[in-house]
């Protein structure tokens, strides 16, 4: 009978702060692994609900139709390739001649634009909208 000599193993865990996993430099180009990547457009606290943000920059209108859902449309209206200036009310607006867009798909609410914004790809990680 030596069933019962062995001594339980209980400290097989290694301990959340183990020194032995370094960690990536940030130097290193490779997106982290919970990411998929992706260029930053703005904090989702920046876009509010029923309404957006431009990123000039980027030429793209990040808008909040419902609370907790993204989406990201090009900015440049389908009209005469003006930019759009302002999202209020649940349209996007341009300034040049009136037309309207919804923040909810980029369709044309008000003309003259004949088609909707194009619809941009973009992903929601913690509190950043990014354009994938």
């Amino acid at each position: 009978g030596d069933a019962g000599t062995a001594a339980p193993t209980t400290d097989t865990t290694p301990s959340p702060d183990a020194p032995d996993t370094p960690a990536p430099s940030p130097q290193e180009t490779t997106p982290p692994a919970e990411g998929s990547g992706g260029t930053p457009l703005t904090a989702t606290a920046d876009v509010p609900v029923g309404g957006g943000v431009i990123i000039t920059a980027e030429q793209i209108v990040v808008t909040q139709p419902t609370a907790g859902e993204f989406r990201a449309f090009g900015s440049t209206c389908t009209h005469q390739g003006c930019q759009v200036a302002t999202v209020a009310d649940g349209l996007i607006q341009c300034p040049c001649h009136g037309s309207r867009y919804s923040v909810e798909d980029g369709s044309v609410q008000v003309g003259p634009a004949p088609e909707p914004l194009p619809e941009v790809p973009i992903v929601v990680e913690g509190d950043q909208v990014l354009r994938i």
